[in-house]
């Protein structure tokens, strides 16, 4: 009695969902400082970071940190569209697509780099649940410069699409679940359209966003609720931020796609660029 819902998998928006993560922690305080770390697990109040204890020792480390790096030194691009897609999958955008060496099956590729992450400080006994969200990193919209290769501030943002998260499909699971595995978020998906009922993350095109992934204590006590901003510790990686792209606008970005994707080996093995 008292134990905090199950949550669905997937994405959801946040007033519809039964953690309510709007109010746990979506525009929420940082991570703050590390606890006390000696009364270990014992406890479900506060550290001195004002984080329950079960969270704020948490540790996020990103999988194929130098292929992330190596992408947001260009200027990493993310597909959207209207029907939401693998982010981002395959080649639309890429220069001859209808091309044989472009198949439907990239129509549902996973997310390449791939979001992952290794955890570590979870309580082993205890649920938590995992989640991400995308915020927007400035207030502009831009357009891609083609004769210098860079992007450039075309305005002004559009208004905030709807604010979605999505759940870890094996959410919630035990701290020793999380620990013992590489994370992979390779079912999200994104979409800029606004009008989605699908439950996939809305987001603008032309508009630059960070990722963020949070940990959540499932919280046993009936009156959890009061513990919201307590329960959850958040994690942003700066090189994982994009460009929300219809079709992707740095051919450097397309090669590097290709060159390092393992699903693309068909481009890789067919003819060559012009």
């Amino acid at each position: 009695e008292g134990v905090m819902a199950c949550p669905h998998a997937g994405s959801a928006p946040p007033d519809q969902h039964p953690l309510n993560p709007s109010a746990a922690f979506l525009g929420g305080p940082g991570e703050g400082s590390p606890c006390v770390p000696s009364l270990g697990w014992a406890g479900e109040g506060p550290g001195a970071s004002g984080k329950n204890r079960r969270v704020c020792h948490a540790a996020a480390r990103l999988e194929m940190g130098s292929l992330w790096e190596e992408f947001n030194r260009l200027g990493t691009e993310m597909i959207v569209t209207k029907a939401g897609r693998w982010v981002p999958e395959g080649p639309e955008g890429f220069p001859g697509w209808g091309h044989p060496l472009f198949p439907p099956p990239f129509l549902c590729r996973r997310m390449f780099p791939t979001f992952q992450v290794k955890l570590s400080g979870l309580d082993p006994l205890a649920d938590y649940v995992l989640l991400m969200d995308f915020i927007p990193l400035d207030d502009k919209r831009y357009r891609y410069a083609f004769h210098s290769s860079s992007w450039l501030a075309a305005g002004r943002a559009e208004p905030a699409a709807p604010g979605r998260v999505h759940f870890h499909p094996d959410s919630p699971a035990k701290g020793a679940q999380w620990m013992r595995q590489i994370v992979s978020f390779d079912k999200l998906k994104l979409t800029n359209n606004l009008l989605d009922d699908n439950g996939h993350i809305i987001l603008n095109s032309m508009h630059r966003y960070q990722p963020r992934f949070h940990v959540v204590f499932v919280d046993p006590r009936r009156d959890s609720e009061r513990f919201a901003h307590q329960n959850f510790k958040s994690f942003s990686f700066p090189e994982t931020q994009f460009m929300a792209v219809t079709a992707y606008q740095n051919h450097r970005i397309t090669q590097l796609k290709i060159a390092s994707n393992p699903f693309a080996k068909g481009f890789r093995d067919g003819d060559p660029e012009p």
